[in-house]
């Protein structure tokens, strides 16, 4: 008897620390290549999410400092898309869907045909790509996005909304998850 409440107060000690513990690990991104995503993507589809970025650009860094980063956003990332970082100057060349993208010289810069492709010619950063499961653009957003501003674009993609309401009827409706 004593030696069974004595696990059981080791047991109800331990469960708080246990649980803090795993409360305070952080919910990172877990950024795929766009090979890998195609290659993940013929066993188990899902949309894909491409942060096109510059090492250059300010609120590229800002972006993945604070809305990568926060932990309701970085879930709902990796539960429903495959998430891409693609820097938008990549010199290497780049193989998706069988054709090669490569880096384009322009004056002193350049800049990476597929992410000129997946912006529709409009490179502007940060900009996120969205893909369908089918790995088929269906739209480009630009401009950076705070925590709460991107939460309701991720799960109007994520759960097909777009097919049919506007995003902002969708928003109207929305209830976020981002507590202050």
């Amino acid at each position: 008897m004593r030696k069974t409440i004595f696990i059981t107060a080791i047991l109800l000690t331990a469960l708080p620390i246990t649980a803090f513990s795993q409360a305070e690990v952080p919910v990172k991104v877990r950024w795929y290549t766009i090979e890998d995503v195609e290659k993940l993507s013929k066993t188990a589809p899902r949309k894909v999410m491409v942060d096109v970025y510059t090492d250059w650009c300010g609120w590229c860094k800002r972006m993945d400092a604070e809305t990568f980063n926060h932990p309701v956003i970085a879930a709902y990332i990796n539960q429903h898309y495959y998430p891409v970082k693609l820097n938008a100057e990549s010199k290497e060349s780049i193989t998706f869907r069988g054709q090669v993208y490569k880096f384009v010289q322009n004056g002193p810069g350049g800049y990476n045909e597929l992410a000129a492709g997946l912006l529709n010619g409009r490179l502007s950063f940060p900009s996120i790509a969205y893909l369908n499961e089918k790995l088929e653009l269906l739209g480009a957003v630009p401009g950076y996005r705070a925590p709460r501003d991107l939460e309701p674009l991720l799960n109007y993609i994520a759960e097909d909304k777009f097919l049919n309401q506007s995003l902002a009827d969708y928003e109207k409706k929305f209830v976020s998850k981002i507590v202050n």
